[in-house]
């Protein structure tokens, strides 16, 4: 029973966006119903959130390289090509006061 009403909850709410206070209180509700011990729900609430956690930094971690790919599809310029441009464009320009001033 403690294992199909988890895997319900996973499918039915989504556990990616789960937050604690909400993990927490459909434990405490499941336990007020008597659905599940307290121990239960204590091992149920940690277990959400963990999953949750889990499944936020998966999340994070496809967006980011959904984006890159996006970016490097694109042929945009990064943050570092443009701060390495900028360090030789400044090279540039004090090798070419030396000469200036020679």
């Amino acid at each position: 029973m403690k294992e199909m009403l988890k895997n319900v909850v996973y499918a039915g709410i989504g556990a990616a966006f789960l937050t604690k206070e909400k993990v927490e209180a459909l434990s405490t509700e499941l336990i007020e119903k008597g659905k599940m011990s307290k121990e239960e729900g204590k091992q149920f609430v940690d277990e959400l959130v963990q999953k949750s956690e889990n499944a936020k930094d998966q999340l994070d971690l496809w967006i980011n390289k959904q984006v890159e790919d996006r970016i490097n599809q694109l042929n945009l310029v990064t943050k570092d090509e443009v701060a390495e441009l900028q360090r030789k464009i400044d090279e540039l320009q004090v090798a070419m006061n030396k000469g200036a001033g020679q």
